[in-house]
């Protein structure tokens, strides 16, 4: 899908614009019409699917996600969820590279355990090293650990993608120290992912200097998807917008509003 490059402050991820800095997931809707109507509320541009989960053409005779989000009209990024070593991550991409006519951009995880779903950091270094090798455009969920982000940045990933809490935990962001570390330091852009349970917690990594954050259950799993998506989108904005104009310090002392000069006795 093409992107209008001069969108004024979109989220560019591997020389392509977008104009939505939410990016929204594709599983645990009731339905494909449900994920057409939550995603179509969110303005997101770029969905994620699940490449071991969810048919985008490995059945044919199963109904298809892109029959709902076609990608004439939204950036299909394929994910390795469910993959526990890079020999298997590596795979499911080049399968989906195949399912998508030679698509480029896609996001790499490789989990540690199925009890918690953290990042096996050492697999990940591996495999993204290897699909950087084949050309592939690698987005990479990743520990928020400054270094291991700096690792991947090095190695041609073109967005690192540290977690908030834990997949699906609604825990929001736990550490924003190391956040604001892995930001300050990133050339590419940093979008959280994991972890955001409600519209606050996207905002507060808007305004962290985060450049997009990344939800699934946030909104699949609330009790109106549709309308939390709509949350989802506002929130995203918002704290973008905040963290552009500049908070004022805060401050152990009030400070009046009004002027005090030149006040009418």
């Amino acid at each position: 899908m093409q992107h209008d490059n001069a969108i004024d402050d979109g989220l560019t991820i591997a020389g392509i614009t977008y104009r939505s800095r939410l990016l929204v997931g594709s599983g645990k809707y009731a339905d494909l019409t449900q994920t057409r109507e939550a995603t179509i509320a969110s303005g997101a541009d770029i969905i994620t699917v699940a490449i071991r989960r969810v048919n985008i053409g490995q059945d044919p005779n199963a109904p298809s996600l892109l029959d709902a989000v076609p990608p004439s009209q939204f950036t299909i990024l394929p994910n390795t969820a469910g993959c526990y070593s890079a020999k298997d991550a590596v795979y499911t991409l080049q399968l989906a590279r195949e399912l998508l006519n030679g698509h480029k951009l896609v996001k790499l995880e490789v989990l540690g355990d199925e009890k918690t779903l953290f990042p096996n950091m050492p697999e990940t270094l591996k495999a993204a090293e290897t699909l950087v090798a084949d050309g592939f455009d690698v987005m990479v969920y990743c520990s928020d650990d400054p270094i291991q982000a700096r690792m991947l940045e090095q190695i041609g990933c073109v967005a690192v993608m540290p977690l908030a809490s834990l997949i699906g935990s609604g825990m929001g962001i736990l550490n924003p120290w190391n956040l604001s570390l892995i930001i300050e330091q990133a050339k590419v852009p940093v979008i959280v992912d994991a972890g955001v349970g409600t519209a606050s917690d996207a905002a507060i990594a808007m305004e962290l200097g985060c450049d997009g954050v990344l939800m699934n259950s946030a909104i699949a799993g609330a009790r109106d998807p549709i309308r939390m998506a709509r949350a989802m989108k506002l929130a995203v904005q918002a704290g973008r917008d905040a963290y552009l104009a500049g908070r004022i310090p805060k401050r152990f002392a009030a400070s009046p509003s009004s002027p005090l000069a030149g006040r009418v006795a």
